[in-house]
């Protein structure tokens, strides 16, 4: 990163979903930023363990195996915290609409347990996760943090409900709360298993298995692909920021350039290829579209940069050569599953 995060030394932080990828990536950079302590609190729904493993020794880490839909444990977790920042979530939009009952209470529920925990324990700053989904059907492109659509699912409803709760607590108990609209996200140690795994870490093993993935519809939806380093990078400056102007609002996080799934399809390929020739053979599948999905998302990044002074160090395609590095370590040769 390559702003200055000196301040953030010393500081008492807590990451929920810290065993998730955002999460885990999070909490390695403020380690590596020299705070006093992180406290990690994730029930491991979909969290890892081994997603812990580079920092479960380090004294200054402190685990708490916990649901935030229990307000008790969400209180412990936030004792004398400085900074909160929430990434526990259940995400996926298909899984939001197969099952909004769960994603309510998670997402919601468990968004407002945190942030009265917050609240009560007098924590300075809370910066939580958004979604690019809360743009929902609006059609007009790049994406604007003050023109939102009709939310296509519950997935998307969970996260504006979660920006509407922040803006609330601030007028009613006074907390700074900064949201951030990721669009996108990948990188390293995002889990290419499961039904609801994200498109690239899904053609990334699929790619390094020899085998065709599938891609919704025809490949001409578009994405807004953002680096991990970039979203940890934002959520630091979004906690140290001190203009008043930049705090109780929402941002966009994201690179500002978007790119199609035909065309990350290709650029993965061409990746994994420097370590795997035999990849350049797959071809695509081109299967049905998704209930929910929007077809094209591209953000509007001139908020964040003007308010928080972010500016992704990391574009799109120098990011997919650094996860197609991470994915064939892990995935490739006699790692494949």
């Amino acid at each position: 990163m390559k702003n200055d995060f000196s301040a953030m030394k010393g500081k008492t932080i807590v990451v929920t979903g810290g065993a998730g990828f955002i999460g885990s990536n999070l909490t390695q950079a403020l380690l590596d930023a020299g705070v006093a302590k992180v406290t990690v609190l994730d029930d491991f729904s979909t969290g890892k363990h081994e997603n812990l493993a580079e920092f479960a020794d380090d004294p200054r880490f402190v685990l708490i195996e916990g649901d935030i839909r229990n307000f008790a444990t969400c209180c412990q977790s936030v004792k004398g915290a400085d900074i909160v920042f929430h990434e526990a979530a259940l995400g996926s939009v298909p899984r939001s609409v197969e099952d909004p009952m769960t994603t309510s209470e998670v997402n919601v529920t468990g968004f407002v347990n945190m942030l009265k925990a917050a609240v009560d324990a007098k924590v300075g700053r809370f910066v939580y996760a958004s979604s690019s989904a809360v743009y929902g059907d609006d059609a007009e492109l790049p994406k604007i943090e003050e023109r939102i659509g009709k939310a296509l699912s519950p997935y998307a409803i969970s996260k504006y409900t979660n920006e509407l709760f922040a803006e609330n607590f601030h007028d009613l108990y006074g907390i700074d709360a900064v949201g951030l609209r990721y669009f996108n996200v990948f990188g390293p140690k995002q889990d290419p298993a499961g039904a609801y795994a994200a498109v690239i870490p899904c053609f990334a093993a699929t790619i390094l298995q020899h085998r065709s993935p599938v891609v919704n519809g025809d490949g001409s939806f578009s994405r807004d692909f953002t680096y991990i380093d970039n979203v940890v990078e934002a959520n630091f400056l979004a906690a140290l920021t001190q203009n008043p102007a930049s705090l109780n609002i929402s941002y966009n996080v994201a690179a500002g350039k978007a790119t199609t799934l035909l065309e990350l399809f290709v650029a993965l390929k061409k990746e994994l290829a420097k370590f795997d020739p035999e990849t350049e053979k797959v071809e695509l599948i081109f299967g049905p579209e998704r209930a929910g999905d929007i077809p094209h998302s591209l953000a509007d990044i001139s908020r964040a940069v003007r308010l928080l002074n972010y500016n992704p160090s990391c574009s799109a395609q120098e990011g997919f050569a650094r996860a197609a590095e991470w994915y064939f370590k892990n995935y490739g040769g006699n790692n494949a599953s």
